[in-house]
């Protein structure tokens, strides 16, 4: 009976640490299978992509690339953006160059209506672009770095396209849906800070004490059955035995 009172005890305490924080697992959960990931990404608004081949035999070689930037890249990649086809060369050290593929030219920032265009571009629906701000340095929720355009959509989700600096291509769909979606993934990773931690010791020892919980439950719940199974088959026998046995005169 001591073990059962000290189980009882382990279970109603700890029952009480972890109680709220597995309602928002439960909770968070929920808006996360409830709520398809394809609509919280923003891919219903994603344009059909039309492939566009690039037309080499008028851009500039590597090597033509490279010199223009001044330095050998340890990295280069040829593509295709809203301004047009790039070089994107990355050094050893310091800051990339992001050069026009067939002048050789650095690119130059590009003005709020431009962001505004390249952002429609990109978009699919009936929102239209209603703010178009350049940040200094980009917000956490798009998990970048360093500056970028910022153009918001007036749509029932309040999309909003994150647009590099340079090539107008969209680094980051977010929306208000996204952010609803974000703060319940938080509380169930019990991150609340960035939102990408999922193996810290709170949310580990937060596991462990809901499993001591679950654990302690299901003793309880054996013992609770087990006297109810006694208090059963005793009363089942209780008036078998008070009837006289058919020996008796």
């Amino acid at each position: 009976m001591k073990v059962l009172r000290w189980t009882l005890q382990l279970h109603k305490w700890i029952a009480l640490v972890v109680g709220i924080q597995v309602l928002l697992w439960a909770l968070g959960g929920l808006v996360m299978t409830v709520i398809p990931i394809e609509r919280v990404r923003g891919e219903h608004h994603v344009p059909e992509a039309v492939p566009t081949a690039l037309p080499t035999t008028e851009l500039l070689s590597l090597t033509e690339a490279a010199a223009g930037a001044g330095f050998a890249p340890t990295k280069a990649e040829l593509r295709q953006t809203p301004r047009g086809p790039i070089w994107a060369l990355s050094p050893a050290k310091g800051e990339p160059a992001v050069l026009d593929a067939r002048t050789g030219a650095r690119l130059a920032p590009y003005s709020a209506d431009q962001a505004r265009a390249f952002a429609l571009r990109a978009y699919r629906g009936e929102g239209s672009p209603v703010r178009v701000a350049l940040l200094s340095s980009a917000p956490q929720e798009t998990g970048k770095e360093g500056a970028l355009w910022r153009v918001d959509f007036a749509d029932a989700e309040h999309t909003t396209l994150y647009l590099a600096p340079l090539t107008g291509e969209v680094v980051s769909r977010r929306s208000g849906l996204w952010r609803f979606y974000d703060f319940f993934w938080r509380l169930h990773i019990m991150d609340w800070t960035k939102g990408e931690n999922f193996n810290h010791p709170l949310i580990i020892g937060a596991a462990l004490l809901a499993l001591t919980t679950i654990l302690s439950g299901f003793v309880l719940l054996w013992s609770r059955l087990g006297r109810d199974w006694v208090r059963l088959r005793s009363g089942r026998r209780g008036p078998a035995a008070l009837k006289p046995s058919t020996g008796d005169t």
